[in-house]
């Protein structure tokens, strides 16, 4: 009896991340990225926390960022990878930038153009992992079938979010302890209480 075909997806399990940054080097060190990374880490609470988490394309089924990009330079794959903006097409405008709800697209001034994270498709097209996830040590990358991370961890897979009252799907997983989909991704709900109590240093 042959195996059954898995697709291989993007999983990203902030909670494992220990701000080692070998994502953000293995990622420059991509000959289409000359030297520059297109992924980052981002402090979840600097006030509070060293805590960071990675950030990355979500690769939407329906990308904001394409649908307000006046060029119509940014593309969409048939298997779901939305790639950085067409050089010859982008004016750098930075109405990607603005409209995307993960804030991940970069207007490279060098360059005058959008450039993100399009999921090592020149590596996934062919077969290969991304090169973050073949150098995360904790695994908060990971790239593989997902009944095997189902297997291997308590939290769960969600690829739903709301924005206020805006849904979307995305290409790439979330790891999430709520089980509930959509993910809530507003941001007032991501505020502490102790935010908001006088004397806190950024509060004007």
């Amino acid at each position: 009896m042959s195996d059954v075909f898995e697709e291989n997806d993007f999983f990203i399990d902030p909670q494992r991340c220990i701000g080692c940054k070998a994502c953000e080097a293995a990622c420059s060190e991509c000959s289409t990225h000359r030297g520059v990374p297109m992924i980052h880490l981002d402090t979840l609470d600097r006030y509070y926390t060293v805590k960071t988490g990675p950030t990355v394309c979500m690769h939407c089924d329906d990308p904001a960022c394409a649908s307000v990009c006046p060029a119509d330079a940014i593309k969409r794959t048939e298997d779901g990878v939305v790639q950085s903006s067409l050089k010859p097409r982008c004016i750098g405008c930075s109405n990607c930038q603005i409209a995307c709800p993960f804030g991940v697209p970069k207007i490279f001034r060098l360059q005058a153009q959008m450039l993100k994270c399009d999921m090592c498709y020149d590596r996934t097209s062919i077969g290969l992992k991304p090169m973050c996830t073949t150098v995360c040590p904790s695994e908060t990358l990971f790239f593989g079938p997902k009944s095997v991370i189902e297997k291997l961890r308590k939290n769960k897979p969600n690829n739903e979010f709301t924005f206020g009252k805006q849904k979307i799907t995305t290409k790439v997983y979330l790891m999430s302890d709520n089980s509930d989909a959509p993910v809530d991704m507003d941001v007032v709900d991501f505020m502490s209480s102790s935010h908001i109590n006088e004397g806190d240093p950024w509060i004007v």
